[in-house]
């Protein structure tokens, strides 16, 4: 081959090799943490975004670092640290001979977040992307960030709506309670029902609402004879239904379902629900059988009341008032001779000695004493009359 033939090919080759290299790009960069200082060992990820490609680097003692030999592409640089992604830059387009700086500064980076969150939050409440968020979208990027923002617009809208309706609920309710006026406190509660329908009209998902609604379609009913009760309390158990539905192991929302159903007379579904809700909470089973019990005897099921008071009682034998309201109903069930001499059923006496024992200043502890007395018992007790002008001085029940 001529001297001249092999600088020819010489040539050739240097200009291949040249060609070949042009196609080679580097990125790199510096990061720097919140402190200002570099980060070494962080994990840089560099993903091609036109076609399929990963690369992964790490920064040296000085927070620096180079990804050599990459292909003229798109790419997306994100920084991990301690394998949690805490910055990303997108869309960098590398090209032959310049090498891409990719900078990482967390100082700065927390500060345009904020930034960033609050022109998202602004985003959220006008419906609109900001001029300073949406500058250096791709038109596919801008389109998605659109539907997200209308998306998420509508979510902030609709609960907003349900926290304006609940909130006004609550404070009808609070106005209800506080009212001495029955015909001002019957329209509070009219109110309170139809604000929390509405909150259950804006999120059916929410169980706090049903459960609201519930017990002001109660207090409503209150309010109410004939067939506007029915209708009424009616409302309430549905709402209930629909809070036990969103919530079936809420013991509080079967005891009040219980109740409510109670009021509608169905005694036999009350003690099914009471039962779930003693099961679901064992260490306040004997409250929620107490409640039935002081329903029961409201609407004169004496018998009744005495065998769920028993019950509450053998579910929480330290309730106080569970063993006054179970002696108040065996002493219906007392014999009185031609001379006037009481005769308790067996349990009587037992039931009032307990109550003292447990509460010797409860709310019903005169009360018990007074029973005491006049059935003869031979209990002494310390019952301190709470409304005595002397304090000090105690009432007491000899032996006979």
């Amino acid at each position: 081959m001529k001297l001249r033939d092999l600088g020819r090919v010489a040539a050739g080759m240097v200009f291949l090799a040249t060609s070949i290299f042009a196609q080679i790009t580097t990125i790199e960069g510096d990061i720097k943490g919140p402190d200002g200082k570099p980060v070494e060992k962080a994990v840089v990820k560099i993903t091609r975004t036109d076609i399929k490609g990963n690369y992964e680097v790490k920064s040296n003692k000085k927070g620096h670092y180079i990804y050599m030999g990459l292909p003229i592409g798109t790419y997306n640089v994100s920084l991990v640290i301690d394998g949690k992604e805490v910055d990303k830059v997108n869309n960098i387009h590398t090209s032959p001979g310049d090498n891409k700086p990719v900078d990482f500064d967390l100082k700065n980076a927390k500060k345009d977040d904020a930034q960033q969150q609050a022109q998202i939050a602004k985003a959220m409440e006008t419906g609109k992307i900001p001029d300073e968020l949406a500058r250096g979208m791709t038109a596919e990027q801008k389109a998605a960030m659109e539907k997200d923002v209308k998306d998420k617009s509508a979510q902030m809208k609709k609960r907003n709506e349900l926290n304006e309706s609940f909130n006004a609920g609550m404070a009808a309710k609070d106005a209800a309670i506080a009212e001495k006026d029955p015909a001002l406190r019957a329209k509070h509660w009219e109110d309170a029902v139809a604000a929390f329908t509405k909150a259950s009209e804006n999120d059916p998902k929410q169980q706090a609402v049903w459960a609201q609604l519930g017990e002001s379609y109660v207090k409503l009913s209150e309010t109410k004879t004939g067939p506007d009760f029915d209708a009424t309390i009616g409302h309430a158990l549905e709402a209930y239904q629909k809070a036990i539905e969103l919530k079936p192991d809420d013991a509080p929302s079967h005891n009040n379902y219980a109740l409510a159903l109670a009021k509608a007379k169905k005694f036999d579904e009350t003690q099914a629900e009471l039962k779930k809700a003693a099961d679901l909470d064992p260490a306040n089973g004997g409250k929620y059988y107490y409640n039935l019990g002081a329903l029961l005897v409201n609407a004169n099921q004496g018998d009744a009341a005495g065998e769920v008071f028993k019950k509450a009682i053998e579910l929480q034998p330290t309730y106080a008032d569970s063993y006054y309201q179970y002696g108040v109903t065996l002493v219906g069930k007392a014999k009185i001779a031609a001379d006037g001499k009481v005769t308790p059923v067996p349990g009587t006496v037992e039931a009032f000695q307990k109550y003292l024992e447990l509460a010797p200043t409860g709310q019903y502890a005169q009360s018990a004493t007074e029973m005491l007395s006049t059935l003869g018992s031979t209990v002494d007790t310390k019952f301190q009359n709470p409304n005595a002008k002397d304090s000090k001085k105690s009432t007491t029940t000899k032996k006979k």
